[in-house]
């Protein structure tokens, strides 16, 4: 009996714990978008990023979510992501978006492309900025940052991924990329083959309209979880995996799109 109760309250416990583990992507996922953008960056731009970050693009691009367990940066929680209505048209998430002005994914990625532009910018800020800029182009690009303010964005979700405890959010953060059992470079690799019309394409899309593509996949991975605690294996596998190359790849083609254009 005392097994069993401890069991349930373990079982709780770490329902109650894994929310609070959401990192975006993930490392493996941020260190891909962070690999994708600096090979398709001019080399103008990939040298002065370098040298202020010290480092790799894809090796800077988890900094944010390490740095959370500093109690002086809590204030960045908010900025990972933006949480969503259901039902919201393209013109109503626009709107929405550019109207907002509590901090959120959306409000905070244009305030960090506004201040990198500034040449008087401090180092130290603007190595700062930059790596929070790269982790949150990141962020947006993984549906459920965009998801549903109810559940904190598939948070509350709780379902089994090979029979173990999880959540929705999770899921898509880590565990569909863990389950590729690819480095971060093999992945990048895998992934990096856009023409240069489609490379053109995706950097012409404004951010509002990042933030409505993953709006719109998260709505559709919502719909796709019928019932309480959902098994997902190797069928979510197969029908998710494409989605999310395409949403890892694009977040690399529009960080090199976006680090570009202000350091280039």
């Amino acid at each position: 009996m005392v097994t069993n109760l401890l069991k349930k309250a373990l079982l709780l416990a770490l329902f109650v714990y894994l929310p609070l583990q959401s990192m975006g992507w993930g490392m493996i996922g941020h260190r891909v978008v962070g690999e994708i953008a600096e090979r398709n960056m001019s080399k103008k731009a990939k040298n002065n990023v370098r040298k202020l970050l010290g480092e790799s693009i894809a090796m800077s691009s988890n900094w944010p979510d390490f740095i959370k367990s500093d109690p002086a940066f809590k204030y960045l929680d908010n900025w990972h992501y933006v949480n969503l209505k259901e039902g919201m048209t393209a013109q109503q998430v626009e709107t929405h978006l550019k109207q907002d002005t509590t901090t959120n994914a959306y409000t905070r990625i244009n305030f960090l492309i506004g201040e990198l532009k500034k040449p008087e910018l401090a180092q130290n800020a603007k190595q700062m900025y930059l790596k929070i800029l790269i982790h949150l182009i990141g962020d947006v690009h993984q549906p459920m940052h965009v998801g549903r303010p109810e559940d904190l964005g598939g948070n509350r979700i709780r379902v089994e991924w090979f029979n173990s405890p999880s959540n929705l959010h999770r899921v898509w953060d880590s565990q569909l990329i863990e389950y590729q059992e690819l480095s971060y470079t093999e992945y990048a690799t895998v992934l990096n083959c856009s023409s240069k019309d489609q490379i053109k394409a995706w950097q012409k899309n404004m951010a509002h309209e990042w933030f409505f593509e993953s709006y719109q996949i998260a709505d559709q991975l919502y719909k796709g979880i019928t019932k309480p605690e959902e098994k997902l294996s190797y069928r979510y596998n197969f029908d998710h995996v494409a989605t999310m190359n395409q949403q890892l790849l694009k977040g690399g083609i529009r960080l090199a799109g976006v680090l570009n254009e202000i350091f280039g």
